[in-house]
């Protein structure tokens, strides 16, 4: 029996309590999470590391969730990384001008979250799935 390989999914958040908040969403044997706590160390990691999904906040120091969601998604390299943006702002159009995937507005919703982040890691059966739903 082969082991299936954990999803590498970079969150990049300041607040230690969402961190943690995140963590009891996600953490699983299908994920391995890695936290960063601003935007420069995160795209370092991100060049080094390819995760297969980041998760960030607008709102962290160094450089901000918008400018390396652009920064990730202007790359070629990096531009097929799937990006979900968490913010108490209101940003969705900021977020998807940056290139974000998704994006969610705090506080998080467990449901929606898990979703998202499935869908996200898993387009084509997301699709399907959601294509069986509404034929």
């Amino acid at each position: 029996m082969t082991q299936r390989a954990a999803n590498l999914i970079f969150v990049v958040e300041r607040d230690k309590h969402v961190r943690e908040l995140l963590r009891a969403f996600l953490d699983s044997a299908e994920n391995s999470l890695q936290f960063f706590d601003d935007g420069e160390t995160a795209l370092e990691q991100i060049w080094a590391c390819r995760p297969q999904l980041v998760i960030l906040e607008i709102l962290v120091p160094k450089l901000d969730g918008l400018g390396l969601c652009r920064k990730v998604k202007l790359s070629p390299a990096l531009s097929d990384t799937p990006v979900l943006v968490l913010s108490v702002l209101n940003a969705h159009a900021r977020a998807k001008l940056a290139g974000a995937d998704e994006f969610m507005l705090k506080p998080l919703d467990r449901q929606r979250l898990t979703s998202a982040v499935a869908r996200l890691l898993h387009p084509l059966s997301s699709a399907g799935a959601a294509q069986e739903a509404h034929p």
